[in-house]
């Protein structure tokens, strides 16, 4: 029997090696991960033509996966770098790599990141586009803005971002009520410059039926941007977000008819009372399909903190349903983030994404912590550091102020607690006097 996309196998009752290995590594029965595959509660993007990759599932029951972003620009165009960073994320666990690259040569880096990457690899062709014709954005045409979504998808890429929510309605609805910072989609916002320019319908909304052929042919999933989304608190959860997310849950459906994976992105900025709403609110509209968030920011005041203020918000967004975290780094809304930014953002949306699995129950998340309990018990630091989600900075801390004692940080000493309560417990005199 043969299948077109992981959904049709597991509507069909095949079982892929790609669901044999998410099943896996979710500890999760692969008749249970079928279902959910089926239902579309859950994903493993996984094109055909990314020979590289090691499949992931999003979605219901799994752990929270984390997206780091890439690619080159026009002011940051060193391809070399932004492969050492891809390295670097890889090395340090995330799940997912998107290339955002909208400048010179796409395709090679978008190549070599597809040929590299055990992690799925998502794009959006809309930034390549105005890059890759290199002409004015209104002179593009509906058929060239499809052939460089069939680039993406020959080249390998998993899952597309396709702002295909963002159509003539929900532009009249941004005129109608007025943001503060009105659209702050990148490919949200050339999208609404190209239908206002040109006076015609989003050409992914008007021809969607033709983008379900592409990604069910390579089994791509769609990743439905949210050109709404807010780019700070007081635009949240307005007319025109809930307009699109109204319209990208009647997509979904649509996708589902074709058996194409869909995930659904979301804000943005957001204060945190609003975020379990907002995820009850795309779980209900867009049917359960896995839920894609940027953050949320939970506070507009933090610029060159922003992986803090972004992990707070993925954090809840997470543990009240929240699928998949994109990292944000320090750098965000202030230059491409370099190597350390990198890090720091990755291990931020790390933190967010397992605090957030715990609050699910997710089976297993809890024994890597009490792991980690146990060794500090013992005052074993190598176990400690190996445990730890970066085991660099820990032992540069640890190597950089030595105790006098072995069993003890140099915060605390002899008068360390843990310290005090084992010796006692194992009957021998605390040395306090030595």
């Amino acid at each position: 029997m043969t299948y077109t996309t992981q959904m049709d196998a597991a509507r069909k009752g095949i079982v892929t090696e790609q669901i044999k290995t998410v099943a896996e590594k979710e500890n999760m029965r692969v008749d249970d991960l079928m279902a959910k595959l089926a239902k579309g509660t859950c994903i493993i993007p996984c094109n055909k033509n990314h020979h590289s990759i090691v499949p992931e599932g999003v979605g219901e029951g799994m752990r929270t996966k984390v997206n780091v972003n890439l690619g080159i620009s026009k002011d940051a165009n060193d391809v070399e770098l932004e492969l050492d960073k891809v390295r670097h994320a890889l090395r340090l666990g995330a799940e997912s790599i998107m290339d955002l690259s909208c400048f010179g040569k796409t395709q090679e880096f978008r190549s070599r990141l597809v040929e590299i990457s055990p992690a799925m690899i998502g794009t959006v062709p809309m930034y390549d586009a105005v890059g890759f014709y290199d002409k004015e954005l209104k002179d593009i045409s509906t058929e060239e803005f499809f052939k460089v979504v069939e680039r993406h998808v020959e080249d390998g890429v998993d899952f597309l971002t396709i702002h295909a929510g963002l159509n003539r309605a929900a532009a009249e609805r941004i005129r109608k009520n007025e943001r503060i910072t009105s659209i702050v989609s990148r490919g949200g916002s050339l999208l609404y410059a190209w239908m206002e320019q040109n006076d015609k319908e989003n050409p992914f909304y008007e021809h969607y039926d033709r983008l379900l052929d592409i990604c069910e042919k390579h089994d791509v999933t769609l990743s439905l941007g949210d050109g709404c989304r807010p780019g700070c608190l007081a635009d949240s959860t307005d007319a025109a977000q809930v307009e699109e997310l109204i319209t990208l849950g009647e997509l979904t459906k649509r996708a589902w008819e074709r058996n194409v994976q869909v995930m659904i992105e979301g804000p943005g900025h957001m204060c945190m009372d609003e975020i379990p709403g907002n995820v009850m609110m795309e779980k209900r509209l867009c049917h359960g399909a896995p839920f894609y968030v940027l953050g949320p920011l939970v506070t507009d005041i933090a610029p060159g903190y922003d992986h803090i203020t972004a992990a707070i918000g993925g954090a809840i967004a997470a543990a009240a349903g929240a699928d998949f975290l994109c990292y944000v780094t320090p750098a965000e809304h202030l230059r491409l983030p370099d190597l350390d930014d990198m890090k720091e953002g990755i291990i931020a949306t790390q933190i967010a994404a397992h605090a957030a699995d715990m609050a699910k129950k997710i089976p297993g998340s809890r024994d890597r912590d009490n792991a980690m309990a146990r060794a500090r018990a013992d005052f074993d630091w190598c176990g400690q550091f190996g445990l730890a989600l970066d085991p660099e900075r820990p032992r540069e801390y640890r190597q950089a102020s030595q105790p006098e004692v072995e069993d003890s940080c140099s915060m605390c000493g002899k008068m360390c607690a843990m310290r005090t309560m084992k010796r006692v417990r194992e009957g021998k005199d605390l040395g306090m006097a030595k």
